[in-house]
């Protein structure tokens, strides 16, 4: 059973705030709900309707927002009501009848160039996958039907998927003008037939959703957390960027040396050496002075 953790989220409007999941609730498919008769259907938000300071509810994807009366301010109540949805996930309550009628949100697919020539970046116009994920081959891929499919295109060679895209690695005997529009047009039917992605229980199974990730970061030294925390913020999103990741791997005191695992774009990316040898290895050995000497890699 899937611990549903719930996060608070604010929108640009103050009236509204995300309830935002760590797993996905509905089939990359939105619903919006004006009032209790509108919300028939969806059990979840009928229960939302119960609180007298809610005017409409909106689901989507992993996440949840709210629009509130004016005779609350979200201050007071938001912790309450997080608390009110993660018990009634946790509960097994329903959340969409198969039966209800979505709000038709077209999904658009951009293809994007990546710095390795193997690799092609593939954006959705909203979130796919709320943790990470490589496969390499078909075999690794059993917890991903949408990897699963890709691998039955001869050209492809590896799939990672990210929150909002996914990076297709190709074999050399193609070339990326003769395949991407057909890959293109295959992931955005895929994603808007509201097929999984990767299957419910992937990120739990692969040892990589929320709790899961937040007890081993707890169970690292000082140096190691420093070093994940300065990934994250720096180096993370320009790999993300262009459609890749880095994964801290280990940090050994007495050698001073850092692995780190490349996944995605970065992977066997010819200008990936220079970025972690130039990039990374010199920002830790100058935010850590003392502690780090040497950043290896290991490709995923």
């Amino acid at each position: 059973m899937n611990t549903f953790k719930v996060s608070v989220q604010e929108t640009s409007n103050n009236a509204i705030i995300k309830f935002e999941l760590n797993e996905f609730i509905t089939k990359h498919q939105s619903f919006e709900f004006n009032n209790i008769d509108e919300a028939k259907a969806s059990p979840l938000a009928q229960q939302l309707f119960y609180l007298p300071f809610v005017k409409k509810v909106y689901i989507s994807g992993n996440f949840i927002a709210v629009e509130r009366f004016s005779i609350v301010e979200w201050s007071e109540v938001q912790d309450e009501v997080a608390e009110q949805i993660e018990a009634y996930l946790n509960d097994g309550g329903l959340v969409i009848e198969e039966t209800a009628q979505s709000k038709k949100v077209p999904v658009t697919i951009y293809a994007e160039s990546t710095p390795n020539p193997s690799v092609m970046k593939f954006v959705a116009n909203k979130k796919i996958v709320t943790a990470l994920f490589e496969f390499t081959s078909i075999d690794e891929a059993k917890l991903s039907p949408l990897a699963t499919e890709l691998f039955h295109f001869p050209f492809v060679k590896s799939v990672f998927i990210d929150e909002n895209y996914v990076s297709i690695t190709k074999f050399d005997m193609a070339e990326w003008q003769d395949i991407t529009i057909e890959l293109r047009e295959f992931i955005r039917g895929y994603i808007e037939d509201g097929k999984d992605v990767v299957l419910p229980n992937a990120a739990e199974t692969l040892k990589k959703s929320t709790p899961q990730l937040d007890s081993h970061y707890e169970s690292l030294d000082d140096t190691s957390k420093e070093i994940i925390n300065i990934l994250e913020e720096y180096v993370k999103p320009a790999v993300a960027s262009d459609g890749g990741n880095i994964q801290f791997i280990s940090y050994d005191a007495e050698t001073k040396n850092v692995s780190v695992m490349l996944q995605g774009a970065c992977s066997g990316c010819p200008s990936s050496t220079y970025t972690l040898k130039s990039g990374i290895e010199n920002m830790l050995k100058e935010m850590l002075k003392g502690r780090v000497e040497t950043v290896e890699a290991i490709n995923g």
